[in-house]
C-alpha cells in the first residue's frame, strides 16, 4: 500500500456517541471503494434496550457485541471495510484486533459541546444525550502503539471525511 491511493484493508471508525460514525464511515467507505457496516446492526436487541433506557453498557454487554463487529472484520480482510464501532477501551480494540490483525481505526474526535449539540438534533437514535458522559468517561483514545488516526469532527460531514480519507492513505503510505 505504498501509492498515493492505498489506505488500510480495515477501518473501525470509532469514538463517542455523536461523533458522527454513522455519517462519516459511509462516505469514508464510498471514497475508498468498499462497503460500510453499521456497527449499531450488531448490538444483541438487551444491549439497544438497555441504551434506549440510559443505562450504559458493561463489558459483558459489548463481548457479543465487539465479537460480531470483529467476525465482520475478519471476513473482510483482503477485501477492504469499514465499520463503525465506539471501541471506546483498549481492551475492545484488542479484542477486535484479535479478531482482524490487520485493523486501523479512525478515531473522530472533537469538542463535546459540539458532539452533544449534534447528539441533541439527531432523531430516532437509541443512545441518549445523557450517556455522553459515561462514553467521554470510557473512553480511552488511542495509544502511540495502536494502528489509526485521529481525526477532529469540526466541519461539514464532507470536510470531516475528506480529512479522514487523507490521514488514512498517508498512513497507508507510511506503511502504519
Amino acid at each position: 500500500m505504498s501509492t498515493p491511493d492505498a489506505a488500510p484493508d480495515v477501518i473501525v471508525v470509532m469514538g463517542v456517541a455523536g461523533t458522527g460514525k454513522t455519517t462519516i464511515g459511509p462516505l469514508v467507505a464510498a471514497e475508498l471503494g468498499v462497503p460500510y457496516a453499521e456497527g449499531d446492526d450488531f448490538h444483541p436487541p438487551a444491549n439497544i434496550a438497555k441504551m434506549t433506557a440510559g443505562v450504559p453498557l458493561d463489558d459483558a454487554d459489548r463481548g457479543p457485541w465487539l465479537d460480531a463487529i470483529g467476525a465482520w472484520a475478519h471476513d473482510r480482510a483482503g477485501r477492504g471495510g469499514v465499520v463503525s464501532s465506539s471501541a471506546l477501551k483498549r481492551a475492545y480494540r484488542d479484542r477486535l484486533r484479535a479478531a482482524a490483525p490487520g485493523l486501523v481505526f479512525l478515531h473522530l474526535t472533537g469538542d463535546r459541546a459540539l458532539i452533544q449539540a449534534r447528539m441533541a438534533e439527531r432523531q430516532g437514535h437509541f443512545m441518549p444525550t445523557a450517556l455522553l458522559d459515561s462514553q467521554f468517561a470510557t473512553l480511552e483514545p488511542l495509544g502511540p502503539d495502536e494502528a489509526g488516526v485521529a481525526v477532529d469532527v469540526a466541519g461539514t460531514p464532507q470536510q470531516i471525511a475528506g480529512r479522514a480519507v487523507a490521514a488514512l492513505r498517508a498512513l497507508a503510505a507510511s506503511g502504519g
